[in-house]
């Protein structure tokens, strides 16, 4: 291990246990001797530790205007177990405060219906209800109990006094609910009638698990938001990730949050704010997180605004100086091809494969998944694999979001 990267190391567990104050479903566990004050612990007492862990995330964005007195019941996947659930609200591209007059997490049975007795009410500051002022977010306060890995939690929230643009997340790929009124502490599915596809609000949920523990953020666009992927199977590229994660034994990092954004670029706001916009937020911020997985620059490449390879490189540079001086690894992945898709020209591929030269040759990220070789087409290798491909030459299917999770080296998540 370099000198680099064992510093990098020692500032990410230390930031990590930090980051102790937090959690959902079961009580808190003592601090334990060391934590607050920096003095070095024996392996015995880093495994009492614990700390906050992301165990599900989606990328905040700009989203329409809003019902004032309305209820949403939201689906989540969580990747990483543990105790003491919280969750974060997110106000920040709201214009007005927003008021959530009731919160609740439960498990689903199916459809909007809840498991009987699951359904339990969230507290901000020991109060009921909670303002958000706009550009803010705001962390529940931990719920007692166990929440499993790869559970399906259900996040019902009563939300008043909204106005103008609300904050969430547009492509779900999930199938979630709404109602007019205050129906957040229901357990059955009667007055859920309104399906949508997006997430609204929510946008992480962490957990309380043990200090060695962590998780990977995946960073990107459309292809790691699912676009193509089957709705309501979890079968994006993070998804097959995570049940890898929790399948592998002798690994500390179980934990997935994905924070991709359908049409998101490296350099330029527009589908969302550019990933080195958002990186703060959407990554950084979410505790317990070990690795950044980097999988962003297509939607910059394709979009015939100029972009060279040499700003591709400076863009990326940026992240990674970021996060490793967050104490994140930093894993990078091709871009993919996309020869087909309309905007595909001679121009364009060549930046890709540049970016793509750098990415595996220049040394600067911790580790490297070739996600261009996985998927391209061996007779073509500037078309997508047919058996992978969406039906756009472009975003994978499932079969191919599962190549690509199949292709990370798990022991890259903590290759630093």
């Amino acid at each position: 291990m370099s000198g680099a990267r064992f510093r990098r190391r020692a500032v990410g567990v230390v930031s990590a246990l930090l980051l102790a104050v937090c959690g959902p479903l079961t009580a808190s566990a003592a601090a334990q001797p060391g934590v607050s004050s920096g003095t070095p612990m024996t392996p015995a007492a880093e495994a009492r530790a614990k700390h906050s862990v992301v165990t599900w995330g989606a990328s905040a964005d700009r989203q329409g205007a809003g019902p004032a007195d309305r209820s949403y019941r939201l689906i989540v996947r969580t990747s990483v177990g543990g105790t003491n659930l919280r969750i974060r609200l997110s106000n920040a591209f709201g214009e007005h405060p927003v008021t959530f007059a009731s919160a609740y997490a439960g498990l689903r049975k199916q459809g909007a219906e809840l498991v009987h007795g699951s359904n339990r009410r969230l507290s901000f500051g020991g109060a009921a209800s909670v303002t958000v002022p706009a550009g803010e977010t705001v962390f529940s306060d931990p719920l007692p109990g166990t929440l499993a890995a790869q559970s399906y939690l259900v996040i019902s929230l009563y939300v008043t006094g909204a106005q103008g643009p609300t904050t969430g997340h547009g492509m779900a790929m999930q199938t979630n609910y709404a109602t007019a009124g205050d129906h957040a502490a229901e357990e059955g599915a009667a007055n859920w009638t309104d399906p949508m596809g997006s997430w609204y609000w929510l946008d992480a949920v962490d957990v309380e698990t043990s200090a060695s523990v962590g998780s990977v953020v995946t960073l990107g666009d459309s292809i790691t938001d699912g676009w193509a992927s089957t709705i309501d199977q979890n079968r994006r590229w993070p998804d097959y990730l995570s049940r890898r994660l929790q399948a592998a034994s002798g690994l500390t990092v179980k934990g997935v949050a994905n924070e991709g954004i359908s049409g998101n670029k490296v350099l330029a706001d527009g589908a969302g704010q550019a990933a080195l916009n958002r990186l703060q937020r959407d990554v950084l911020s979410q505790p317990g997180v070990r690795t950044v997985f980097l999988f962003e620059g297509i939607n910059d490449i394709k979009a015939h605004s100029g972009v060279t390879v040499d700003d591709m490189i400076a863009g990326y540079r940026q992240i990674i100086d970021r996060a490793h001086a967050a104490g994140k690894c930093v894993v990078g992945a091709t871009v993919m091809p996309f020869k087909g898709w309309s905007e595909y020209d001679a121009a364009s591929e060549a930046v890709r494969q540049g970016v793509n030269d750098w990415i595996r040759n220049s040394g600067a990220l911790d580790a490297v998944t070739d996600f261009d070789r996985i998927t391209r087409n061996p007779y073509d290798p500037q078309l997508i694999l047919p058996f992978f491909d969406g039906g756009d030459h472009l975003h994978p299917n499932d079969k191919g979001m599962q190549a690509m999770a199949d292709a990370v080296d798990l022991g890259s998540l903590t290759s630093c």
